[in-house]
């Protein structure tokens, strides 16, 4: 578990279901990230991200202390094999569409990278996202991470013709006094 100032995040637990299914299959919060998930697809979302933890890896809940309230998901997985970034400690987040622009994603992820630093032994962290994907590019930046030049590839879960197939990567650096 991780908390900050308004925030507990924390490995989801199935009354949390509802909230993060609701999340993933709104079209909005899907726009940039990929198509829009049913319940199975949401369920199997959740398995793939309990398959990180034998390692301390995996997303999070993400809850806001004020109401309970499950308000997103983010944490540090691996990279998929099928990517440039296999195996590295790969960041990432989404918020459901109420609570965008309020400073939640950028507490949550500045939580989570302290803690990934404090809790591996890695270089760096990475991110990845669609090119398209202003909104996640410039929390990147806020992160502090910068983009990779030579970064870019395709995305193997997207069609050819697919606007969110092209990926851009970015990366933070260990801070000295992690």
């Amino acid at each position: 578990m991780i908390e900050t100032e308004r925030l507990i995040l924390r490995p989801p637990v199935e009354a949390d279901h509802p909230a993060l299914y609701a999340m993933w299959a709104d079209p909005a919060v899907m726009a940039d990230l990929g198509p829009v998930k049913d319940d199975a697809a949401s369920a199997a979302a959740l398995a793939r991200h309990d398959g990180y933890r034998h390692e301390g890896l995996g997303f999070l809940s993400v809850v806001r202390k004020e109401d309970d309230a499950v308000i997103g998901f983010c944490g540090l997985k691996r990279g998929d094999a099928q990517n440039p970034i296999a195996g590295q400690v790969e960041a990432g987040w989404m918020l459901a569409r109420a609570y965008w622009r309020q400073g939640y994603a950028l507490e949550a992820m500045r939580a989570v990278l302290a803690w990934g630093w404090a809790s591996f032994d890695v270089p760096h962290i990475v991110a990845i996202t669609s090119q398209r994907n202003v909104a996640s590019r410039a929390m990147m930046e806020r992160l502090g991470m910068a983009y990779i030049e030579g970064g870019d590839f395709d995305h193997h879960a997207f069609a050819a013709d697919d606007p969110l197939r092209r990926i851009v990567t970015y990366r933070i650096t260990r801070p000295r006094n992690a």
